[in-house]
């Protein structure tokens, strides 16, 4: 099947395929992820690496996609631990400098989740040069997308654009975790009412994190929610929630609980898989 992103189509499943392709080789080395883009999507695309943080920006003749790459799905009580930020309360903030400038445009209230704060902030210069050199040669729509940790600085990307003028057509995430308070998720609502999709595939535990938000309630997910796939088990979020309802003290959760919830969880690691979000998609 061709891959061909549709201009005048929102939340279409052909632009969701194209899109979740293109995040899935974001998760490619640097020259097979060159020819990759441009064998299976026509993207001419160069590959923008700081510290742990990575983003794909590549375009055609008709438009401008950026895909963050994510993070590898958790498969031992290690790497949980990292997904889980074990204090998540205190990993709400607006961080300071223009950054921090530019986030507070969300509005009184609005926090958001420090780690990713601090990975966009890591490339986001480069990201916005490319983009906006990009635009300069041509003006094409601009679509942004990322798997996981990649969706999340998608979200983070998307609004920065904006703050430099620079008009978002689109963004499309799978399986991305909760990046702010509702204050912050509200103000992302409207600044791309109709223009963002957030797929989630039913059976993937990385979009209920941090999952501290199941007790505090204090992080939200932007809207729009599109569900992929159905619940394999019944009770399985239940039990998460029975957990850490009983076992968070004061924000943190400790290494007892870690192995009570990845109990609760592991046999699901497989569906965060950007493999398994294409399946779903057909």
């Amino acid at each position: 099947m061709t891959l061909v992103l549709h201009e005048d189509a929102f939340g279409d499943s052909r632009n969701a395929q194209f899109l979740a392709k293109a995040a899935e080789l974001a998760y490619l080395p640097s020259e097979e992820g060159k020819a990759a883009y441009l064998a299976e999507l026509g993207l001419v695309a160069d590959l923008i690496s700081v510290h742990n943080t990575q983003a794909w920006v590549g375009s055609d003749q008709n438009n401008i996609v950026v895909a963050f790459r994510g993070t590898e799905s958790p498969d031992k009580i290690e790497g949980l631990k990292d997904w889980l930020l074990t204090n998540a309360m205190n990993l709400l903030v607006l961080p300071q400098g223009r950054l921090g400038t530019d986030l507070a445009a969300a509005g009184v209230g609005a926090r958001f989740h420090q780690g990713f704060a601090d990975a966009i902030g890591s490339v986001w210069d480069d990201v916005y040069s490319m983009v906006n050199s990009a635009m300069g040669e041509s003006e094409r729509p601009l679509w942004i997308t990322g798997h996981s940790l990649g969706g999340a600085l998608a979200l983070f990307a998307g609004w920065l654009c904006i703050r430099k003028m620079v008009n978002v057509h689109q963004i499309y995430t799978f399986g991305a975790p909760m990046i702010g308070n509702q204050a912050a998720v509200t103000a992302f609502n409207r600044e791309f009412k109709g223009k963002l999709f957030r797929y989630v595939n039913m059976n993937d535990p990385v979009p209920r994190l941090p999952m501290y938000s199941l007790v505090a309630n204090e992080f939200a997910h932007c809207a729009e929610e599109r569900i992929l796939g159905a619940q394999e088990s019944e009770g399985g979020e239940s039990q998460l929630e029975w957990s850490l309802a009983r076992g968070v003290v004061d924000g943190v959760i400790n290494a007892t609980l870690l192995e009570t919830i990845w109990d609760s969880v592991q046999g699901r690691v497989a569906a965060h898989g950007m493999d398994y979000y294409r399946k779903l998609l057909g």
